[in-house]
């Protein structure tokens, strides 16, 4: 969310990350007026945490990345990622606030290539495995389209780095020149108040790619981050690229501007409802009234706990509960499917050392919940326990609970007598069940399989 702090105009090396960031909410609530407006900012500067530069490193092994798309070839990858810190003398000079930023990747989609707008589609079974993914970043700077698209893992996260090389001029340069070529922001248009700090004599078309790297592409060049992979179904992003798709379309002729504001419409709401749009959880409302929004509005370190959490503890055990939840009933019965599932595993990269453009000493904060250190204490859970990061042990867990869930097999009139459901929910509920031990089934048997596929290679690692 650098947005928040986007118009400091004071020295930005001279402020701390909680100035910038309360600086920010400050103008977010300006217009408010009167008491809203002083209430509004004690909320958020007592909501708002602070912390040191962050250590972007998580314990185990997710594989290779190869080895991962043969097992799951769709699959979501929605990353927060760290403040960025320019060092002067390097064009345009940006130092974010220490919310971060958000951007997603998604395996099995392309940007159309024959399109200067950004639009996605599914890749076809003629681009090359290592083309066969997109990266997405919705940016304050639009304002004819929601998000931009850079094809290619690779290069939307290390940008035309080398492996093992570190961020100079020419890295730097590199990525930039590689950018214009694939034409990533020649179809978008910034807001006018975006071009404050362009360079003297740069064009305004440069400054376009000079103002995004870092942060719609070549993320790794001046951020560390944190992702939550999560493996879905090809039905399932067929409807993400629809949604994502029709999120730019209501900007592209220019009839409507894309206006995103902290609180109301930001990067981790963007992030947030892609996910939604794939059945994973509700989409979270955008534009509501401002003293809501500060109380309930998405930011991308929380966000990442969340999908953490969504993807492996919801109580898959449990069926009456996962019943009671619209969402996730649909997700089993439509697209056999259920957010907490194998292969959902938390990924951390730092940002490139050596770096010459960047500083390194980088930032990642929680805003806190009315709970003080919630997501701090399931972070430390996350990075504690293995299953969250590893992918061999995700496998192995999952398997035994698929295999002890089975073996406790329960009649729908047993979960019925148990938790006392509204008896006009019967007939619906025990036609669940039937499709909820099924599916219980055929997962332990695909998490039998992709242990078998991880686990060998697992084994030959630590001879």
């Amino acid at each position: 969310m650098d947005h928040m702090a986007t118009d400091v105009t004071e020295p930005a090396a001279s402020l701390g990350f909680c100035w910038r960031l309360r600086a920010g909410l400050r103008r977010a609530a300006a217009g408010s007026g009167g008491l809203l407006r002083g209430g509004l900012v004690v909320v958020l500067s007592l909501l708002t945490g602070c912390e040191s530069p962050t250590v972007f490193s998580l314990p185990g092994a997710p594989g290779s990345q190869a080895l991962y798309a043969s097992l799951y070839p769709y699959y979501i990858e929605p990353c927060a990622v760290s403040a960025l810190k320019k060092k002067p003398g390097f064009g345009f000079e940006y130092r974010g606030g220490p919310g971060g930023h958000a951007v997603v990747y998604l395996n099995g989609v392309c940007r159309d290539s024959k399109q200067a707008y950004p639009v996605v589609e599914m890749c076809d079974d003629r681009v090359p495995e290592a083309e066969a993914g997109v990266g997405l970043s919705s940016n304050g700077h639009f304002a004819n389209a929601a998000w931009v698209a850079t094809p290619g893992r690779d290069f939307f996260f290390d940008g035309a780095l080398r492996p093992g090389e570190g961020v100079d001029v020419a890295s730097y340069d590199r990525t930039q020149a590689r950018a214009k070529r694939l034409g990533i922001m020649d179809g978008i248009r910034f807001h006018e108040d975006a071009f404050e700090g362009q360079p003297a004599g740069m064009s305004r078309a440069d400054f376009k790619y000079e103002a995004s790297v870092a942060t719609d592409y070549g993320v790794s060049l001046g951020r560390g981050r944190f992702c939550a992979r999560l493996p879905v179904s090809r039905a399932q992003m067929e409807r993400v690229v629809a949604w994502a798709n029709a999120e730019n379309a209501q900007y592209r002729d220019g009839r409507r501007t894309f206006e995103m504001t902290v609180l109301g419409d930001n990067c981790s709401h963007f992030t947030h409802n892609l996910l939604a749009a794939a059945g994973f959880w509700d989409q979270w409302p955008t534009d509501r009234f401002i003293l809501v929004s500060a109380l309930s509005f998405p930011v991308p370190k929380n966000e990442f706990v969340n999908q953490m959490r969504q993807a492996n503890d919801l109580p898959i055990d449990d069926p009456v509960v996962l019943f009671r939840d619209a969402t996730t009933r649909q997700a089993l019965l439509r697209d056999d499917w259920l957010p907490t599932e194998p292969g959902a595993i938390a990924i951390a990269t730092p940002i490139r050392g050596e770096n010459e453009i960047y500083d390194t000493d980088v930032g990642l904060i929680f805003y806190d919940s009315p709970i003080p250190g919630m997501f701090k204490r399931h972070f430390d859970r996350i990075e504690a326990d293995r299953r969250y990061t590893d992918l061999a042990d995700n496998l192995r867990y999952f398997a035994a609970e698929y295999g002890r869930i089975g073996a406790d097999r329960r009649p729908a009139s047993w979960w019925l007598a148990r938790d006392g459901l509204p008896r006009r929910d019967d007939p619906a509920f025990a036609a669940f069940v039937r499709s909820y031990y099924d599916y219980i089934d055929r997962m332990a048997g695909r998490a039998r399989l992709a242990l078998a596929a991880v686990q060998p290679k697992v084994d030959l690692a630590a001879r």
